[in-house]
């Protein structure tokens, strides 16, 4: 066989295994959506994401390939436009979708609750060359929702159990383990609320900054309160006198700790904090390193919680 009619048989063969590959049936905006979806599922499906790991849902563009897969999945869950505004227009016609912000019980915060009065917002003095308070490209102004609800374990249990009746229809035969894994899971949250308790209960007064007002959902669960939001755009390097107000304001704080996330550079974190007796260290909200599974969300929430507590308690 010649070796183009052995690559048009390969093609072919490709082609077939992929239209007769099993549709993804339950697609989750975010990772952390998923981990909620893995665990409700554990032992029946696997939920898939549509934005891979790593990427901002803030800037996020679908692809041809991510419309086909909403348009065949069964169930889309989504937090809603305070976060992912690009799927608002595709998801409005499409019956699978689900706007888990409008879940009933769910705990709302918005961003104008226990803000406090030492707030340092960077954008009250940022110059031209600094960057805007919404570096991630969502509002966080006073008044608007926080879209971060599965920072708050409570609202995951929320959210588990509403999946739990809605995907009934789609697993008739597997109800009971569905019921049974919800279970498990809210048992596992229980746990860990202990745990996180008793770990954080020393460090509730230790000071930290945090680069985006995100966390307020689960501050709240742990009784914290940031310091502090130094708002800048990660793209763009803040001006000479912008970074000595932040340094002045850490320095009066010291010693604190000052949380980062992925998108921002080691050099920005570095001219903040050179020569300072503050602790550095990064969070991820969205838990890309975490392994999608059952116990994803936990473990996930674990990591965060314990790089959190760990710097505080070098304080």
């Amino acid at each position: 066989m010649s070796s183009f009619r052995l690559l048009a048989a390969l093609c072919g063969l490709l082609l077939t295994l992929n239209a007769h590959a099993d549709p993804v049936r339950v697609l989750a905006s975010i990772k952390p959506v998923q981990q909620i979806a893995a665990a409700v599922l554990d032992g029946i499906d696997t939920p898939a994401a549509l934005l891979p790991a790593g990427a901002s849902p803030h800037s996020f563009a679908l692809r041809p390939s991510d419309r086909r897969a909403l348009a065949s999945a069964e169930r889309i869950y989504w937090v809603g436009p305070s976060l992912e505004l690009f799927l608002q227009s595709t998801l409005h016609e499409l019956p699978s979708a689900r706007e888990l912000a409008e879940i009933p019980g769910l705990r709302l915060r918005h961003f104008d609750e226990d803000a406090p009065a030492h707030d340092h917002n960077a954008n009250e003095h940022a110059d031209d060359h600094d960057a805007s308070a919404e570096h991630d490209g969502h509002d966080h102004g006073p008044g608007s929702i926080d879209p971060h609800i599965w920072l708050s374990p409570e609202n995951a249990v929320v959210i588990a159990r509403w999946m739990e009746d809605d995907l009934a229809p789609l697993y008739p035969q597997q109800h009971s383990l569905i019921e049974a894994n919800v279970a498990a899971f809210e048992q596992r949250m229980q746990i860990l609320e202990q745990q996180l308790t008793e770990r954080f209960a020393p460090l509730k007064d230790k000071p930290y900054f945090v680069f985006h007002d995100g966390y307020g959902y689960l501050e709240s669960y742990l009784g914290l309160q940031h310091r502090g939001v130094f708002s800048l755009a990660h793209e763009i390097q803040p001006g000479a006198r912008h970074v000595n107000e932040l340094r002045n304001t850490l320095s009066a704080a010291a010693p604190a700790c000052v949380f980062s996330e992925p998108q921002f550079t080691p050099r920005l974190i570095n001219s903040l904090t050179a020569g300072l007796p503050v602790q550095s260290a990064q969070l991820d909200p969205m838990g890309a390193a975490t392994k999608v599974g059952p116990h994803g969300y936990e473990q996930q929430l674990r990591a965060l919680t314990n790089t959190w507590a760990s710097c505080l308690e070098q304080l």
